[in-house]
């Protein structure tokens, strides 16, 4: 699994994001802002061996990936709950849940969803968004 971002010149800086997570950083250079947004998301994850790999596209799109998907969907299941502003006990309770640790179990990276739950999830953490799927940039 890869998460679309962009890249491109503003000023003197690179501005590089990750629309998905609401992740921006930026470099001096192209290749400054990609590793950028590599220790941007290993240190939100802040998990040992985990790491993130830049996949440069055209056109100033880019990908990421991690050496586990399940962490990464984990930090995006997150950040989505914590601009939503909700509690861990809100989410499991919008998705029926009888405890918190039913979701948790997903956003600390222990579970690997399906497709369907997923959007499930998504849907819970993120009312009125959806999770738009397309070709890898490679």
């Amino acid at each position: 699994m890869r998460f679309y971002g962009r890249v491109y010149k503003d000023g003197k800086f690179w501005l590089a994001e990750v629309p998905i997570l609401d992740a921006m950083t930026q470099g001096h250079t192209r290749k400054e802002a990609y590793a950028m947004v590599e220790d941007l998301l290993e240190t939100l994850v802040n998990r040992p061996g985990f790491s993130v790999t830049v996949h440069p596209g055209k056109h100033g799109d880019f990908e990421v990936s991690a050496t586990d998907p399940r962490v990464l969907i984990g930090l995006l299941l997150r950040r989505q709950r914590e601009m939503s502003g909700l509690s861990l006990s809100q989410a499991a309770e919008r998705l029926g849940a009888k405890s918190r640790n039913a979701y948790a179990r997903y956003e600390r990276g222990t579970s690997m969803p399906s497709l369907e739950k997923l959007s499930e999830l998504y849907r819970a953490v993120a009312p009125g968004r959806d999770i738009v799927l397309h070709h890898s940039l490679s």
